[in-house]
């Protein structure tokens, strides 16, 4: 079967391929949110400036990424170790979650700025759709906004995430592996293993012995 170019990420039809670079895309996310995580709460950069950041090491990610072509197999190897090493950080630097000095929840934008902050997203991810090409249907605009709601628990969230992105891996995997037999049945088979992945991870915990 012949091979397309690396990054083109067309499949027939014009649909989009899943190979290598999208499951790595996956770190990409994780990536923001810890950027932002980091710029926000450890160097006290106001928000919208942190999202920032974590958008450019996400488009200088996945500008990379579909550079080069990128073995499924390898990436999803490598995926998988890089998730099963941050779960065993996480589980080792478990904090009790903090809460504002009043005990209220965090506020969030005002709606208008909201609509402003997804306008804005929105506006990038089709001006960056020919850097990010592949890469831009798990660019991060969204997740701009996460962010800024999640402000006050960006460590507590990111740890969340990162956890739950092995849902989204599962999914892409299935899709990659049933994708040249139909897109529907790849949609159905990556929505399954989506399913039995989250439902997995949220299993009630055993309750340590006293």
């Amino acid at each position: 079967m012949e091979r397309r170019p690396a990054g083109d990420g067309r499949g027939r039809g014009g649909e989009r391929d899943v190979d290598g670079a999208q499951v790595l895309g996956v770190l990409g996310l994780n990536l923001f949110f810890v950027t932002v995580a980091v710029t926000h709460r450890r160097l006290r950069w106001p928000i919208l400036l942190a999202d920032g950041a974590g958008i450019g090491v996400y488009v200088a990610l996945s500008a990379g990424l579909v550079a080069v072509d990128v073995p499924f197999e390898a990436a999803l190897a490598g995926t998988l170790v890089l998730w099963a090493t941050a779960m065993l950080l996480l589980r080792c630097r478990a904090r009790p979650v903090t809460v504002t000095a009043d005990g209220s929840a965090a506020t969030g934008l005002p709606v208008p700025l909201k609509l402003v902050v997804i306008f804005v997203g929105a506006v990038l991810t089709a001006l960056l759709g020919a850097v990010l090409r592949a890469m831009v249907v798990t660019f991060p605009y969204s997740g701009v906004l996460v962010a800024v709601e999640a402000r006050r628990q960006l460590s507590e969230f990111t740890g969340h995430f990162a956890r739950n992105s092995l849902a989204l891996v599962a999914f892409l995997t299935a899709y990659h592996y049933v994708q040249d037999v139909s897109t529907a049945g790849a949609l159905g088979a990556g929505w399954a293993a989506f399913a039995v992945v989250a439902a997995v991870l949220h299993l009630p915990r055993c309750p340590r012995a006293a």
